[in-house]
């Protein structure tokens, strides 16, 4: 609670308990009005303020003028019926700061759960000095390929490369992900996680304002500005509707009791002028105006707190009509990293044969061989390994403890006059392996499908996602066996940038109605413009390519696809709650409005549907706040 919410507290408090001991006292008359008037003033003073600036900068209607009407045209009416009865107005005041007291605490703890989350930028760097001590620098200060040092407990401050020492990561202010990551030398590591053990050396790879947490704060700011349809519609809404009951309330106020009157009845003005004032007090529009940004802003905090960044809410509230996604396969459904997935030897054993084509490779750039590298990491052992030969679209060659060994594709095999045959079990890459010209067997190296991938696609049937589609650049019998294993409902391969593009004008194109959002998710920078051409774009952000990221309006920041069903929960009981929000203010205002119009409601009945549905409404939207997640289900 911050100084001005404590401030309104002691404020409410105060003025509820002078109230109240004012009832209490037996006073009467100037002194009577006195003592009243500097409870009304101290309660609502502010509002009076806000109702006058509006006016002096012409636009006055909203709902601080509605109350200042309704609050001293009540005092005029006690004054004229010599009453004495200022409680009605003191209260009306009273309850709308206590309605204003829930709604502000309720925004400040969704904007604390957002800092808190989202507080992931240090204020500094350490690097090396000159005499070995360490020294704290602005990260602003850093330039790319530098060596900065983060101790236990340190948030990393920019995107790098471990190249010394080993920890643990607390990277959930940005994934989500409670376990925390092990890294040693060689791994990547991005700013904004926090060093929970070893000291490690990073060395640069990004700017500080390039870098993953400055561009995730950068999206968060941003946000705020993107107004969704059901936030932009509240607007138009109190514009149109605040001036239309004014003039209904003066209408009511002035011809009932004249057609009385012209009629020869004898109902006086202070009881019309009493409803329009009641009618006035009801027609405050604070539940819609308070709660439908609020439920978006909680909305997209819980996302958040989720690892997903939403740009704004009008992406939140499209994300919940989306009917078809497609997927890259590259890097979104599969890890895009090759891995050793079969051996099939011939004669000799699985972990030799390995052993031979890891000796073959041990010079090679070649991704595959690195695959074969990490599938076999004491290759360097008392092996003599000679004459190596990389043949370029065939393979390598090399000498062996004094046998000519060949791995590589079914051209080299023909080469040395090898009797190969095709991998029938497995989809990939298939490195043969040779020794002096006589075939001794296989390694299958593939991408490996991500372990959540094929729960995210049955949490987006399940969510209501009508069709799956997967574009890849990939080989048909790739592709296909992908698509088969994560049962996508169609699949199209051998793409190329372009045909992407194309590919997702067609299907949107073909899409069953206007209202039906097709999602593209992809990571590399290839997908930037396929993701600017889908309704709404989702992208893989802890690796994925800034590129991506940027053309993106959703990013995922484990690159875990389950975080996609995640998103779109959590946008749909969003909508949902600002759905119940929008039918029960309106529908609780429209039943009050006509009995207060007849006479039926009082005053009283008019604080409950002004202040009673505001308060209700916000503790709604903070529902928003603690949506969960999807929890991945372990296969074993």
């Amino acid at each position: 609670m911050n100084k001005k919410q404590k401030n309104n507290l002691i404020r409410i408090i105060v003025a509820s308990a002078a109230t109240i001991a004012l009832h209490f006292i037996p006073v009467t008359g100037v002194v009577q009005f006195v003592l009243y008037m500097a409870v009304y003033m101290l309660i609502g003073y502010d509002i009076l303020r806000k109702a006058l600036l509006g006016i002096k900068n012409r636009q006055p209607m909203d709902e601080s003028l509605l109350m200042a009407i309704a609050t001293l045209g009540a005092i005029v009416l006690a004054l004229y019926q010599q009453s004495g009865d200022y409680v009605e107005a003191i209260a009306v005041m009273l309850f709308y700061q206590i309605g204003e007291w829930f709604q502000g605490y309720a925004v400040g703890k969704s904007r604390r759960s957002i800092s808190d989350l989202m507080d992931i930028c240090p204020d500094y760097a350490n690097i090396q000095g000159e005499n070995g001590q360490l020294e704290q620098v602005d990260p602003d200060d850093v330039e790319i390929g530098s060596i900065i040092v983060v101790q236990p407990g340190e948030k990393i401050p920019i995107d790098g490369v471990v190249t010394d020492g080993t920890s643990s990561l607390d990277t959930a202010a940005l994934t989500g992900e409670s376990v925390p990551r092990d890294v040693q030398a060689g791994d990547e590591v991005i700013s904004g996680c926090i060093n929970l053990s070893g000291l490690i050396h990073i060395r640069t790879t990004k700017e500080f304002g390039e870098s993953t947490a400055s561009k995730v704060l950068e999206l968060i700011e941003d946000a705020s500005s993107r107004k969704s349809k059901s936030e932009n519609f509240i607007t138009k809404f109190a514009r149109i509707y605040t001036p239309a009951v004014v003039y209904s309330a003066l209408t009511l106020a002035i011809i009932p009791p004249v057609i009385i009157l012209l009629m020869g009845g004898g109902m006086s003005f202070g009881t019309w002028i009493y409803r329009a004032l009641t009618f006035l007090v009801i027609s405050c529009p604070c539940a819609l105006v308070v709660s439908i940004p609020l439920s978006f802003f909680a909305g997209v905090g819980a996302a958040s707190r989720q690892g997903v960044l939403v740009k704004g809410s009008n992406y939140l509230e499209i994300l919940s009509e989306t009917k078809t996604v497609v997927f890259d396969k590259t890097g979104t459904l599969t890890k895009g990293v090759f891995e050793v997935t079969a051996i099939h030897p011939a004669k000799l054993d699985a972990q030799e044969l390995l052993h031979l084509a890891a000796h073959v490779e041990r010079y090679s750039t070649h991704p595959i061989a690195n695959s074969i590298r990490l599938a076999y990491p004491n290759e360097a052992d008392d092996c003599s390994v000679e004459n190596v030969e990389e043949i370029a679209g065939h393979g390598i060659t090399a000498t062996v403890n004094g046998q000519h060994i060949a791995v590589g594709n079914g051209k080299l095999m023909d080469k040395v006059g090898a009797d190969w045959h095709d991998c029938h079990s497995h989809v990939g890459t298939v490195l043969h392996v040779a020794i002096e010209g006589v075939y001794e067997g296989h390694i299958v190296i593939s991408d490996v499908i991500k372990p959540h991938s094929a729960q995210a696609l049955k949490e987006l049937k399940r969510s209501g996602v009508g069709k799956t589609v997967m574009l890849t650049g990939d080989a048909k019998k790739v592709a296909d066996h992908v698509a088969a294993e994560l049962k996508v409902d169609e699949v199209y391969s051998e793409l190329l940038p372009q045909d992407k593009v194309a590919k997702v004008e067609e299907l949107l194109e073909k899409k069953a109605s206007e209202k039906d959002v097709l999602a593209f998710v992809g990571d590399g920078i290839n997908d930037a413009p396929v993701l600017s051409r889908a309704d709404i774009g989702i992208a893989m952000g802890a690796m994925g390519s800034d590129a991506a990221i940027e053309a993106a309006d959703v990013v995922l920041m484990d690159d875990d696809p389950l975080k996609i069903s995640t998103a779109i929960a959590i946008s749909r009981k969003c909508l949902r709650i600002v759905k119940e929000n929008i039918y029960f203010a309106i529908g609780i205002k429209l039943l009050c409005l006509a009995l207060g119009a007849v006479g039926i409601a009082n005053m009283w009945v008019a604080i409950f549907a002004d202040v009673g549905v505001m308060v209700l409404a916000v503790l709604n939207a903070i529902r928003c706040m603690f949506i969960k997640g999807i929890k991945p289900v372990e296969s074993h």
